[in-house]
Parts: structure tokens; sequence; C-alpha cells
């Protein structure tokens, strides 16, 4: 009698998705020690950018707040929408997910690990897209608010408009019965 093979003990298949994530982080480093860091900053926001991918294909095609893409100015950076961007750190293996606000910049996560940035773009996107929907639900809250109490003034209108015309007829006809003394 043959057992079957005890799934524990199989090597599990690697993916080539996996495989290619794995060839760009050792590329990466290898490129991290030798004298073009930023090709290395471009290389670990691409394998972030890939990471991000699952994310942003959940994310609704009628929600245009985000627009993802690396920028290769001067600082690479990792785009998440028109306020929010990723860079590497100092010492250009460390990833910083900042936000720029009124106030300044602030720094929302930082992190080695490629999922815990993944973790905060993804509580990043889930606050952004609430407070798209609280921004629409109060846009037809006020709408429906001013509509209101247009209806609501029509008929008092009608009403002073149309007493205001029997009295100047009660007055005219009140002028006109009286007697002219000369």
């Amino acid at each position: 009698m043959s057992e079957a093979p005890d799934s524990s003990t199989e090597p599990r298949p690697v993916r080539l998705r996996e495989a290619l994530r794995q060839a760009r982080l050792e590329a990466a480093d290898r490129t991290g020690v030798v004298v073009d860091l930023r090709d290395a900053e471009v290389a670990r926001l691409e394998i972030l950018n890939d990471a991000l991918d699952p994310l942003f294909a959940e994310i609704p095609n009628q929600i245009d707040l985000f627009d993802r893409g690396i920028s290769q100015g001067e600082t690479p950076r990792l785009w998440i929408d028109v306020v929010a961007h990723v860079v590497m750190g100092r010492d250009k293996r460390q990833y910083r997910f900042v936000q720029d606000t009124r106030n300044g910049r602030i720094v929302l996560a930082e992190s080695h690990e490629t999922g815990a940035i993944v973790k905060a773009v993804t509580d990043y996107v889930a606050r952004r897209m609430v407070e798209r929907e609280r921004a629409f639900s109060v846009t037809r809250e006020q709408a429906r608010a001013n509509a209101e109490p247009r209806r609501g003034r029509f008929w008092p209108f009608v009403l002073g408009f149309v007493l205001g015309a029997l009295s100047l007829f009660g007055f005219a006809l009140y002028e006109s019965l009286k007697p002219i003394h000369f």
C-alpha cells in the first residue's frame, strides 16, 4: 500500500509573481549597495506599487479620488492621490508614507516592510472613501433642506397676494360709495 504524501512536507509551488518579487528585492538590495541609489529607490517603489495592485483593483471605477503612479523626479515618489505619496527614507530601504496638509507634511507610516505600508495605504484609502461618501451625503441633505423651504414659501406668497388685491378692491369700493362734499 502506498501512503498519500503528507501535504505539510511537500514544498509549496512558488508562483511566478512571488519569484519576480523576490528577484526585484534582490536586485534592489544589490543596487542599494552599489553607486546608483536612485534606481534602488525606484525599484523598491515599483515593488510596493505591485503590492498595491489588489487594493486598487477593488476600488469602484466611478471613484476617481486616487491617481497612483511613480514620479521619477529628483526624489522618486509613489503617488497614491494628489496629497499622499510614498518616498524612501534616508537609508533608501525604509518606506515613508506621507500626506501634505495645510499645516505641512505629516508622516502617516514608516516601515522597512512592504506589508506594513500596504496596510497603511489601505487604511488611508478607506478613510478617503468614507470622507467622500460623507461629503456626498451632506451635499444631498443640504440640497433637500434647501429645496423644502422653497415649496413652503409659495402658498404664503399667493395668500398674501390675494389678500392684498382684496383689500385694494375693498378700499376702492369704499371710496367710490362715499358722498362727494364740495
